[in-house]
């Protein structure tokens, strides 16, 4: 007996742009349709948005094509944004010290989940 898959997942890794400013973009969307959440993203100013989208966009064909989903029916369950590994960078100061520069990276996870109809 088989269990229907009714989820699919979709990962962007180690994308330059600091875990904070992608949180802000990613908890526009958790919980809407997946056609809500495109407008949303299409429309937010921010430079997290194009890499969200990016990765909502290959979430819903994972579903589409992987897991046989009614994309009508699909909502994002589950987005969520964890640190990634940072690169240290030295910026030099006044005499002759350096400061360190933190470029954080960040992974973005979407889940998109088929609505149980009821």
């Amino acid at each position: 007996m088989s269990e229907q898959i009714t989820s699919a997942k979709a990962f962007a890794k180690t994308v330059r742009i600091a875990p904070r400013k992608a949180r802000l973009v990613v908890d526009l969307i958790r919980g809407k349709n997946i056609g809500d959440a495109i407008s949303i993203l299409k429309f937010t100013p921010r430079a997290a948005s194009p890499i969200v989208e990016k990765v909502l966009m290959s979430a819903i064909a994972n579903a589409e094509h992987n897991y046989d989903l009614d994309v009508e029916n699909l909502y994002v369950s589950e987005a969520y944004v964890n640190e990634g590994p940072t690169m240290k960078r030295f910026r030099p100061r006044a005499k002759g010290s350096a400061s360190q520069i933190l470029k954080r990276t960040s992974h973005i996870t979407v889940v998109v989940s088929e609505k149980k109809e009821g």
